[in-house]
């Protein structure tokens, strides 16, 4: 009798604290983000995107700008690399409008030295070249429509 109420008890126990503790979560293994080396401006749009899927898949660790900023300059390389090191030099500056403690003011950059500056204006041709074709399919129109830029 007492060693089933001692069984008792370790089980109770156990399920009490298994109660209390919240189920583990383990975020799914993605794709290795790409290096980036400035290069290839039509690159910049989907390095930037790369970094924000792996931003929201790892919030826990990847939600304060400087740590995205971190992580992201971590994959320039090549002229990329050289446009970073003098802000890396002043890791310490805590400043909130500096590069590297800023997300926003991170990617702006990014979009303005490494980016193509004819962007928008292909992106405008694209969109006035744009034609449902006859017989064709509202669903493939709306399809290329939301491919553009």
């Amino acid at each position: 009798m007492q060693q089933m109420t001692h069984i008792l008890a370790n089980l109770q126990a156990a399920t009490s604290s298994e109660a209390s503790r919240p189920p583990a979560f383990k975020t799914p293994s993605m794709k290795a983000q790409e290096f980036f080396d400035g290069t290839q401006p039509f690159k910049v749009r989907s390095f930037i995107q790369s970094c924000q899927l792996i931003f929201h898949n790892d919030p826990a660790n990847l939600s304060q700008d400087r740590n995205k900023v971190l992580y992201a300059t971590s994959f320039l390389v090549g002229r990329a690399a050289k446009w970073i090191e003098n802000y890396l030099s002043n890791l310490n500056n805590q400043d909130s409008s500096y590069l590297l403690n800023s997300w926003p003011l991170f990617e702006s950059q990014l979009f303005t030295l490494f980016g193509d500056p004819n962007e928008v204006r292909e992106a405008e041709a694209e969109l006035d070249g744009l034609r449902m074709k006859e017989g064709g399919h509202v669903a493939l129109y709306i399809a290329d429509f939301r491919s553009l830029g």
